[in-house]
């Protein structure tokens, strides 16, 4: 059909946008405590520098190793230098997937569930990997909190609030 052309000069009106689910802004709010949680992993990380290097130590004794003090620096600061850069890209992860969902966008979903799915091989691959105790309390923390958004994300009334935006 043929739309006439707008004479006024004015923009049609855009469609109402419909309330977000109660079940998406619990997820937005577990997603971002989320990023808050993996900035304090990073910090308490950090902090708790000296327990890496007796880890390292402890695996290579298991592991029947035996690593020189150059080599346990090594290891040590390749690990801080990875859970930085690791911390920083999940806060920031984090962070977008929630302004993500909260704006509706359909691929958030999808996206959102994938890293939760990619959280979840690294928190399995962790548990091989020399780690100071607090760290793995904070992984399995973050590790629940993703589920929490996901299970929030993936409710049926939240269908309808993603498959409206396109963008």
């Amino acid at each position: 059909m043929y739309q006439p052309y707008p004479t006024s000069g004015e923009q049609p009106p855009e469609p109402q946008r419909p309330p977000i689910p109660n079940s998406v802004q619990t997820a937005v709010k577990l997603m971002y405590a989320g990023a808050a949680l993996s900035f304090v992993e990073l910090v308490v990380g950090l902090a708790t520098i000296g327990s890496l290097k007796s880890a390292i130590e402890a695996a290579g004794r298991r592991a029947g190793k035996h690593y020189t003090p150059h080599q346990v620096h090594q290891l040590e600061v390749t690990s801080i230098i990875f859970a930085v850069i690791v911390g920083v890209i999940a806060i920031g992860l984090w962070l977008w997937m929630a302004r993500a969902n909260q704006a509706g966008h359909s691929y958030a979903r999808i996206t959102g569930t994938v890293f939760f799915g990619l959280n979840t091989l690294f928190l399995f691959l962790s548990l091989a990997q020399p780690h100071a105790s607090v760290g793995l309390i904070f992984n399995v923390l973050v590790w629940l909190v993703g589920l929490g958004a996901v299970i929030m994300l993936w409710r049926k009334e939240t269908g309808p609030y993603f498959s409206q935006r396109t963008r």
